[in-house]
């Protein structure tokens, strides 16, 4: 992934102390401010992206030094910041910026500003604000202006771990109270799930505005540049449980986009209750995200199960002016996963929630085979139903709560397990291939429901014949467990589309389960019979 070059023309550290002794206004604490202050607002970046916009498109450069593009992952990992350098470290704020430094995948620098009573100002990268350890560098031996690959944010309540980082393409990522990562966001996504490579839109400048004395809440710009489009987005970041971030975001597209990904997440899901596929590891359960969460314009309440496939799936959940959706990992026992190193029963849900009518479009889920869970394989945005075309301005604003708990009560019944195995009746011989799925769901009204009889599972699917649908009630998890069977019909491998939902008088009493299963082949299905 490449970057714009915005390095060029950069002064010297000594022009940039030259201009302190000129009495030029500089950073908070020991990060110096390159350069005379510029006038910046909100409205001068929407500017400058509509006019960058209009210009044939340059690829970033990279940094040409050979040790920096050396690094191995151990090397890099070796390099930390030293916390007495972060921006505003002598302040009176609640926030600390601490900044990456480049190398192994980030070879790019991006451009980082301080901006204070709407002037911005320029700031120098420096040796000294690293310690290299065992990296193999030596910081006196670096270019004096090899700039940053990005930054990560400190809240006051705890300086030694950072809430949000920005770091690499468009990418971002942000923790709830649990104070754990795990999924990341996106400024963009261009031609996701598409048959030829996906384009990264990258970063490639952020302003940081000063925030004021006792101030809870944090504003950063980005300009972002790609082949095909330019944008300008502020993120106003709001520390707490859940965390929040504000997004209001500007495109101006550089030529037609067949597919754009608004608000895009990307996670990541191996194996699940739900999908056992990949066998070789001990740990029953391995995924950053467990289902796709959405709440439709129309008010219904969907939740689509995650799957780690055996070849590319893209799905397309049709809305008009969607009241939010989100990559969510409900599932939060231990024991489940059993991982007492990297916690996935910590990792953060993220809920999108659309500050204004987005019209027509619809939420796209792709999943992407992996045996690896270092691989996010899992990509959800929002795709607009006009295709973007060149001259246009694109607005969009949104929030993306961060955090084990949705930002508002849900009033239905939710989905708490999926599960699937080999149907039909125990004890008697199977005389056909069908497929049993098992569906927990807990909430809302069911633990006060009573009268079982009364409430029945609403199921369809798109092929084939539901077989021995059953529901009862399940003490474990105070709710109630849905069963049936799915007869194929026919020797398709196409996917099948699952749908299923409680019902009490006509009324709904949960929120949609949604599946997509695909038969195995015909050659299969006789050993699992």
């Amino acid at each position: 992934m490449r970057r714009r070059d915005f390095l060029k023309g950069w002064a010297a550290l000594g022009a940039a102390r030259l201009s302190e002794r000129l009495g030029l206004p500089a950073a908070v604490g020991s990060v110096v401010a390159l350069g005379a202050p510029q006038p910046f607002d909100y409205a001068w970046l929407k500017g400058q992206a509509r006019t960058l916009a209009g210009r044939a498109y340059r690829a970033p450069a990279q940094t040409d030094d050979r040790a920096i593009k050396t690094l191995d992952w151990d090397q890099y990992q070796a390099i930390h910041f030293r916390p007495e350098h972060a921006l505003w470290a002598q302040a009176d704020s609640n926030f600390r910026l601490q900044f990456f430094h480049l190398g192994l995948y980030y070879q790019s620098p991006v451009r980082l500003h301080e901006v204070h009573a709407g002037l911005a100002q320029t700031l120098a990268y420096d040796a000294a604000m690293f310690d290299y350890g065992a990296s193999g560098l030596r910081g006196q031996q670096l270019p004096a202006d090899l700039g940053f690959a990005g930054f990560r944010v400190h809240f006051h309540t705890d300086w030694q771990r950072d809430l949000v980082a920005f770091l690499g393409a468009s990418y971002f990522r942000a923790v709830g109270g649990e104070m754990q990562y795990g999924l990341s966001a996106r400024g963009l996504a261009i031609d996701c799930g598409m048959d030829r490579p996906e384009e990264f839109p990258l970063f490639t400048a952020f302003w940081f505005e000063r925030p004021a004395a006792g101030a809870d809440r944090l504003s950063v710009y980005a300009l972002l540049d790609s082949a095909s489009i330019t944008g300008a987005l502020r993120f106003d970041i709001t520390p707490g449980a859940p965390l929040l971030i504000d997004v209001d975001a500007a495109f101006y597209p550089r030529r037609a986009i067949e597919r754009i990904g608004i608000a895009p997440l990307t996670s990541m899901f191996e194996r699940g209750e739900n999908d056992t596929r990949i066998t070789s590891d001990w740990r029953p359960e391995i995924h950053d995200s467990d289902g796709l969460a959405l709440w439709t314009g129309g008010g219904e309440r969907i939740w689509r199960p995650l799957v780690n496939p055996r070849e590319l799936r893209f799905n397309a959940y049709a809305d008009e002016n969607p009241r939010g959706f989100g990559l969510l990992q409900r599932d939060r026992q231990f024991d489940h996963y059993q991982d007492d190193g990297v916690f996935y029963d910590r990792r953060p849900s993220v809920w999108i929630e659309p500050r204004s009518s987005w019209g027509r479009g619809a939420v796209q889920l792709v999943e992407l085979p992996t045996a690896d869970e270092t691989s996010d394989n899992i990509v959800a945005y929002w795709n607009p139903a006009e295709a973007p075309q060149p001259g246009q301005e694109l607005l969009y604003s949104y929030g993306l709560w961060w955090g084990s708990r949705l930002p508002y009560e849900v009033p239905l019944a939710q989905v708490v397990a999926t599960r699937s195995g080999v149907g039909g009746i125990i004890g008697r011989r199977r005389d056909h291939f069908s497929r049993r799925f098992v569906v927990d769901f807990a909430g809302g009204a069911l633990a006060m429901a009573g009268m079982p009889a009364r409430i029945e599972p609403v199921i369809s699917v798109s092929r084939g014949t539901v077989e021995i649908p059953s529901l009862r009630p399940l003490a474990a998890v105070q709710g109630y467990r849905a069963i049936f069977d799915l007869r194929p019909g026919d020797d398709s491998t196409e996917p099948i589309n699952l749908r299923l939902f409680l019902r009490l008088d006509g009324e709904a009493l949960s929120e949609t389960w949604l599946y997509q299963w695909t038969p195995p082949p015909a050659s299969e299905r006789a050993a699992l019979m």
